[in-house]
């Protein structure tokens, strides 16, 4: 099946083809292949025309009836750099939400710049534990995993100290909506604006409310980061997609110039988060 990201699908038809042209050097047909490597001839159809990924142990035996096994790793390890642009959340989630916490815990800590837009939710490292364990209670029931959403709250909180912590840059930008849409209680969301107020005041942060009544020509998008203007992660309903391409780096970055031209920043940021403290009263 096709990706839904046209980056990830380029990647796995760029591994489809090198496959595809291993089999012709080797002089033989899909269906030679496919009875060396004991599976269907529509199998290996499926793989060189990028419609099914191959597993590790695919592009292994491919390559032996190939007889060119020292290509295997380099295959491999570019076919799992083609998957992981485009991942599941019911992959990443599987085992429940703690890991996934966990696992971005490297990232943020050899990430020097960051550049955010939300136009879903607070981003995660500003994130109260009260307004957290709502939205992750709400993530997981959505998605039906496994309930670790306690630890899952305790592991976010444990990774957002890097906005306090080591030589990190945070160029933030919300949207106001983000500041009225009703995550957990009145009083988790009373919590939660005025804990953006105080986190605004951090040296290392920037962070800029894009207003609605705001002129625009750069229209809402979907959630993203930016690390260290090098790679780009964005969140779906669906999946989590990672962009390395730099031009689609660049693309994003402009995205971001262009929100940040409208965003208010300072006492006028001030004003529309503590007008949406009073809205949650």
């Amino acid at each position: 099946m096709s990706s839904p990201s046209p980056r990830a699908q380029e990647a796995r038809e760029a591994v489809a083809s090198r496959l595809r042209d291993m089999r012709r050097d080797a002089g033989i047909t899909g269906r030679e292949l496919a009875a060396r490597c004991r599976w269907s001839e529509s199998k290996s159809s499926r793989i060189e025309h990028a419609k099914t990924p191959p597993s590790d142990a695919d592009i292994r035996a491919w390559c032996d009836a190939c007889e060119v096994p020292e290509q295997a790793d380099d295959l491999i390890a570019a076919n799992r750099q083609a998957d992981s642009m485009y991942v599941q959340w019911k992959r990443l989630e599987r085992t429940g939400l703690k890991r996934l916490q966990e696992s971005g815990v490297p990232l943020y800590a050899q990430t020097r710049q960051f550049h955010v837009y939300c136009s879903n939710v607070v981003p995660g490292f500003f994130q109260t534990p009260g307004y957290a364990n709502a939205l992750l209670t709400s993530i997981a029931q959505f998605r039906g995993t496994p309930d670790d959403v306690t630890d899952a709250v305790k592991a976010r909180m444990d990774r957002s100290h890097v906005i306090r912590e080591g030589d990190h840059r945070f160029a933030v930008l919300i949207e106001e909506s983000v500041l009225r849409y009703r995550i957990g209680s009145a009083e988790v969301m009373a919590a939660q604006l005025g804990h953006l107020l105080s986190v605004m005041a951090l040296p290392s942060v920037s962070l800029g409310i894009l207003p609605f009544t705001a002129p625009r020509q750069a229209w809402p998008l979907e959630t993203f980061t930016v690390f260290d203007r090098q790679r780009v992660h964005v969140e779906t309903l669906a999946a989590a997609i990672k962009e390395t391409q730099p031009s689609d780096v660049a693309l994003y970055l402009k995205a971001f110039g262009n929100l940040k031209d409208i965003a208010a920043f300072g006492s006028e940021a001030r004003s529309l988060i503590s007008a949406a403290i009073d809205a949650a009263g």
